[in-house]
């Protein structure tokens, strides 16, 4: 759960971030865009159940904020690794910030409302219900449609990198990501990247939420010297490997 000042502040660091990493036609158009749905965007939950990550108010965007944290250094790795890389830092951005977007809603009602059941939110942490007065569209789809919507412009390495993001998880996703041909395969890695990203900070949000402050760092700690040497000999040898 997320207090007021910190909903507030992770707002202002979102709107900062679409201030630094875009220009021209496409910031106003975003920024355009972030206006009309702050009401409730600021307030909008990342997901509807409390065991899956950031069911709260503000968890949207600090869902958004971690994610874009953690793409950097999921490129990083990959980069580091020799991966090739044919995209540039503002497409990525663009799209690990608005991959879900549709999560927001449409332009006039929530995705997400308040579950009125008591017993739903008590016994299966079922803390938002989807809104059925929206036309059903999945989130990718919707993140599409409110950026058209808006005129905000993007391109095919942008497209592709927000649709895939939820990997295989997206039943849809499965062509593209299970090619079994060189002409039809992804030509960009940048959707792994982003969908792996996500996973991290979504799972990590979990851990936030299952853990708290009593997350475990390392299950297995050396009983004594003799596992600690080994343990030691270990490293190094992977050292001397990689190194």
């Amino acid at each position: 759960m997320l207090q007021a000042e910190q909903i507030e502040k992770n707002w202002n660091i979102l709107i900062e971030l679409i201030e630094n990493s875009f220009e021209g036609e496409r910031k106003t158009n975003l920024l355009k865009m972030y206006n009309h749905l702050k009401d409730r965007m600021m307030f909008a939950p990342a997901s509807s159940k409390e065991h899956f990550h950031n069911a709260f108010p503000g968890g949207y965007v600090d869902h958004v904020l971690n994610i874009t944290r953690a793409v950097k250094s999921v490129y990083k790795t990959w980069e580091e690794h020799g991966s090739h890389i044919n995209f540039t830092e503002e497409e990525m951005i663009f799209a690990t910030l608005h991959h879900d977007l549709g999560k927001v809603g449409d332009d006039e009602k929530d995705y997400y409302i308040p579950n009125e059941s008591e017993w739903h939110r008590k016994n299966q942490g079922k803390i938002y219900t989807p809104n059925p007065e929206l036309q059903y569209m999945n989130v990718s789809d919707r993140s599409l449609w409110l950026l058209q919507k808006f005129d905000v412009k993007l391109n095919q390495t942008e497209y592709i990198g927000l649709k895939l993001a939820d990997g295989m998880y997206e039943e849809g996703n499965k062509q593209y990501y299970m090619s079994y041909t060189p002409d039809f395969e992804l030509q960009s890695n940048l959707p792994h990247i982003i969908h792996q990203a996500d996973m991290l900070a979504s799972k990590t949000e979990r851990d936030n939420w299952k853990y708290g402050d009593k997350k475990v760092v390392n299950t297995k700690v050396p009983k004594n010297k003799d596992e600690q040497k080994q343990v030691d000999n270990l490293k190094n040898k992977f050292d001397e490997l990689f190194n």
